[in-house]
């Protein structure tokens, strides 16, 4: 994951001896160094942790519901139509 960039932060945490022991096991296993380890790890998580947060799944009934509401020709209300003449007006 090398992006050029000096790494100058920093993040510190403590743990007990026994998990230590285990991402030092597993760092070896997989043939990198405990701090490359733990940063691989930690950014592949914090990526889908984002995504899960950043993504909205629908059901197969939402998203067709969703999608017919989008074909539906329903005409503006009240509340639009001032606000598009609010906005011509600016413009």
């Amino acid at each position: 994951m090398a992006t050029g960039h000096k790494n100058e932060a920093r993040l510190g945490v403590r743990l007990n001896k026994q998990l230590k022991e285990l991402i030092e096991r597993a760092a070896l296993l997989t043939g990198q160094n405990v701090s490359d380890f733990a940063v691989s790890v930690l950014a592949e998580r914090a990526r889908q942790v984002v995504q899960d947060h950043e993504t909205t799944v629908l059901s197969d009934r939402d998203r067709d519901l969703f999608l017919a509401m989008l074909d539906k020709d329903a005409e503006p209300n009240e509340a639009l139509k001032k606000a598009a003449n609010r906005l011509r007006s600016r413009v």
